[in-house]
Order: C-alpha cells, then sequence, then structure tokens
C-alpha cells in the first residue's frame, strides 16, 4: 500500500530507475547469470585489479574524500579499549561510486514482473498474505509487536521494550509494502501511532537509544517510516538519519581511519561495532536515500572491507592467515570475532587452534550477504574484487536449509539478509559453482511456504537471536518474501 510520495530529502528522483523487465523470459536474456560486470576490469602499476570507472558512476568529491581520510582532532573515547585496537594502513576511498538498486517499496502488482514461475509467485502471494494476516491477528492492543518481550543482544544483558519499537517499524515495512487491506490499514495506522508514540514519550531517537540497542531500532524505524513516502514523517526520518551518523564510530570520537573500530556501528554506545548493526545502518541510509558517496556510507565500507575474508584487500592479521574465501565474519574489531568460528569449535575469537597454528576466522552465510548487499549499497561496482569473491563465496555456499556456518542459529535472519543481497545484486539467477543455474526468488518462495506453519506464522526451533518469537521470524519470512515478489530489474542493455 502506497501512503504518500516521497519526502524532499529523499535522493529517488536523483537516481537512476531501472526499466522493469516485462516478463521472465526477457529477464534470462537481458541478465547474465552469473554476477554481471557493468565495468571493465584492469591493472595498477603492481600488477593488482583495479575497476576503471563503471557506467552512471559518479566520482567521489574530494569533501567526502577529505572527510572519512581525516585524523581526528580529539583523544580515542575512553569507551574504545585502545588496547585491544587493531592499527592498519590508511583506508582507500573508491574513485567512484555505481549507483545501488534505489528501494523499492512496493511488491509487483503483475506476476510479469516478477522473475518467477505463475505457480511460485502465486504461492508466494498466498504465503505472504497468510503471514501477514497472522501478524494483524497477532498484533497488540497498542498497536505493537513483541511488547515486553525480553531479547538478549550480543554481549548484553537482557533488554525490554526497544526490541518492540524496531520489530514494530519492520512490521509496518511489511504492511506497507503488500497490498492494502482493510484490515492492514487498520493494523498500520495502530503501528504507526505506537512507534510515534514511542519516539515523543523518550524525547526522540536519544531517548529510545536508552534501551540500549540504539542503532538496532533507529535503523529499523528510519525503515519502517521510509517506506510509508508520507510527507508527515518526514522530520522523524531526518532524525533518525542524522542520529545514526552521530552514533558511528569515528573521529567525532577520536577513532582513526586506521584503526579496526573506524566506520562501524555496534548496538549503543558502549560496545565495539559489528558487521550486523553496520550493514543495518547502512539498510536505512539506503532506504532514506543517502547517496553512496555519503561520507558516513564511505567510512562504513572501511569497516565492512575489514570484515571480509580477503587477504588481497583485509590486511587484518586473521584476514591475512585465513582462508581468503571472500566471505565474511562478524566483526573485525577487537581483533576479530565469528559466530561460525564459536560453532566450529574454534572459539569465537579463532583463540581455539593447534599449537603453532595461525590465529584466523571463519566466514558465515548471514554476515557474507549483510556484507555483500552492503558493498553494493557504498557503490562498488560489480567487476571490484571484494564483490566478486563475495558473490563466489555465495555461489559456493548455496542454501535455503540453513545459515551456513551456523546451522538454524539465525535462520530467518540468513533468509531476509540473503532476499535483500540477490535483490540488490539485480540477477534473476544465480550460476552456483556446480553450474546449475538457481532461481532465487523462486527457490526462498519454496523453503519459505515449506516452513510456514499452518496458522500462517513461521518459526525457528533454534531460539538464539529471539528466533523462537513467532513475531519477530514472521516478520522476517514476510519481509523476505516481498523481497523475492518486487519487480525484477533490468542491470544492462
Amino acid at each position: 500500500m502506497r501512503i504518500g510520495t516521497p519526502p524532499p530529502h529523499y535522493r529517488w528522483d536523483m537516481m537512476p530507475h531501472l526499466p522493469i523487465l516485462g516478463s521472465f523470459a526477457v529477464a534470462a536474456a537481458v541478465v547474465s547469470t552469473s554476477f554481471i560486470s557493468i565495468a571493465s576490469v584492469a591493472q595498477d602499476s603492481s600488477g593488482k585489479e583495479r575497476s576503471k570507472r563503471p557506467q552512471s558512476a559518479t566520482p567521489i568529491g574530494d569533501e567526502s574524500r577529505r572527510a572519512v581520510l581525516a585524523e581526528p582532532d580529539r583523544q580515542l573515547d575512553e569507551r574504545v579499549p585502545a588496547e585491544k585496537i587493531t592499527e592498519f594502513p590508511s583506508p582507500e576511498v573508491p574513485r567512484f561510486v555505481a549507483p545501488p538498486l534505489p528501494p523499492i517499496f512496493e511488491i509487483a502488482v503483475d506476476d510479469a514482473e516478477v522473475a518467477m514461475s505463475p505457480e511460485s509467485a502465486a504461492a508466494a502471494r498466498a504465503s505472504l498474505d497468510a503471514g501477514l494476516d497472522w501478524l494483524v491477528a497477532n498484533q497488540g492492543s497498542d498497536g505493537s509487536w513483541m511488547r515486553g518481550s525480553a531479547v538478549t543482544p550480543t554481549d548484553m544483558s537482557p533488554r525490554r521494550g526497544a526490541a518492540s519499537v524496531a520489530v514494530t517499524a519492520l512490521a509496518v515495512k511489511a504492511l506497507v509494502q503488500a497490498p492494502e487491506t482493510p484490515a492492514r490499514r487498520e493494523a498500520l495506522d495502530k503501528a504507526l501511532r505506537f512507534i510515534t508514540g514511542e519516539l515523543d514519550a523518550g524525547g526522540g531517537f536519544d531517548g529510545i537509544a536508552k534501551g540500549g540497542i540504539g542503532n538496532y531500532v533507529t535503523s529499523s524505524v528510519v525503515m519502517g517510516l521510509a517506506s510509508t513516502r508520507d510527507l508527515a514523517f518526514s522530520d522523524r526520518v531526518a532524525d533518525g538519519v542524522a542520529w545514526l551518523r552521530r552514533n558511528q564510530w569515528d573521529q567525532s570520537e577520536g577513532v582513526k581511519p586506521s584503526q579496526d573500530w573506524y566506520g562501524g556501528a555496534g548496538y549503543g554506545r558502549s560496545g565495539r561495532p559489528d558487521l550486523s548493526n553496520t550493514q543495518l545502518m547502512l539498510d536505512a541510509l539506503q532506504e532514506a536515500g543517502v547517496s553512496p558517496d555519503d561520507p558516513a556510507i564511505q567510512r562504513a565500507l572501511v569497516f565492512v572491507g575489514r570484515t571480509q575474508n580477503l587477504p588481497e584487500s583485509n590486511p587484518a592479521p586473521w584476514a591475512q592467515d585465513g582462508s581468503g574465501d571472500g566471505g565474511f565474519v562478524y566483526t573485525p574489531a577487537n581483533g576479530g570475532e565469528s559466530f561460525a568460528s564459536e560453532n566450529a569449535g574454534e572459539g569465537r575469537y579463532g583463540e581455539i587452534r593447534p599449537e603453532g597454528a595461525p590465529r584466523s576466522l571463519r566466514s558465515y552465510g548471514s554476515m557474507t550477504y549483510a556484507g555483500f548487499k552492503s558493498l553494493l549499497y557504498a557503490g562498488l561496482a560489480s567487476d571490484d574484487p571484494r564483490v566478486r569473491a563475495a558473490f563466489d563465496w555465495i555461489r559456493r555456499h548455496w542454501t535455503f536449509e540453513e545459515n551456513p556456518g551456523l546451522g538454524a542459529q539465525g535462520h530467518y535472519y540468513y533468509l531476509h539478509a540473503m532476499s535483500r543481497a540477490l535483490l540488490a545484486a539485480q540477477q534473476p539467477t544465480v550460476a552456483t559453482i556446480d553450474g546449475v543455474e538457481r532461481n532465487w526468488r523462486e527457490e526462498l518462495a519454496a523453503a519459505l511456504v515449506g516452513r510456514q506453519r499452518s496458522d500462517g506464522s513461521w518459526i525457528n526451533s533454534a531460539d538464539r537471536w529471539e528466533e523462537s518469537n513467532p513475531e519477530l521470524v514472521t516478520v522476517y519470512a514476510t519481509l523476505a518474501l516481498e523481497e523475492a515478489l518486487k519487480p525484477a530489474m533490468r542491470v544492462a542493455d
């Protein structure tokens, strides 16, 4: 359902809208089944691959470049453990940014615009309708979801209240993107009143952030309100974007561009940054129309790049001694962490290893899709070695059955990140490493339809990261289905 028109601070009108494909048959002819290169590849004087200017790209201005590379004019914030910081060479800033896919806040009305068979599209729509109906039926009387539920963010004590605002905001987006019904309209209005009421009662985003998961909540609220395209919310979206900028770890906290916290976002202002929070911040900035050459996005790109298992571009010791598989870990901060390493019995920090073996960290699915789409949102071209390495990891670890590296843990978070990343990549099919052409929309829809409960909800048997809560998981699942049902987009003529 469309509520309003883009507020003035949105830049949708400045971003190239790509033509909708007329049919799935056209998609196969227009879009390559492997990741499309829209820029040619050259080599610098050292023989290392670099990207030429991609089509439709714009140069990054000197002001943005200086803002990213500037040294701080203050001491390191006392909240940052200086003894744990890793120093790297000064980062590089791309010369050009390629425009990412603009935000799409509606599923396709016509199945001909979706790169799925009619049968798959019908099953996905029916599943989505059942999921949204369940959410409407299980909305709290105050308009919220998960009200009063305790959540336990990574490395934090349980939190109540704030998570409800975030989940309700994501549910708003799920309702907005689907066709309107009277019941959905009523649920949407109640949810929006709840969110704005919480913001007003807390004194804005700073008040909500006192719940301890400020970045998660603020990013979700920005996405939910931005999806409405209602001018009435433009100031609140702008305030949320400003909050995200202020709370990114950068020079304003005395963090140097060469340090491993730089550019990242964490749950709040007292803990180290991680890729999960950073990708959520980038989701919000992208959906609010912030240009990829913005310093906040380019600072985040520095952090994201240091999270990738790619020794050619990541100087972190764990990456230099690692698999080089192109995937991503949880965080590079404080020496680096990976839940996949923990799951493999090697310790979250990769500290459990045979005597004499170098320390490394394992890549895993949810963070690799998070990292991959973050590279695209930051304006990297599809031929960039970091983008290609991440996409090759995806091709080698293709599955909807689990979160690769973590099994059932965070499975629905993984499916949601996967759907967003593959839509951003603008690929109707993916050629996996075994040579099989995969229609990701059809496979995603089948996976979710098969896991849906008879009442329309979803739940994960693994309760880590609150995925035993059907309200959260059903929001993830409906949003993932909506990504699959959005129009397929043309990459190049």
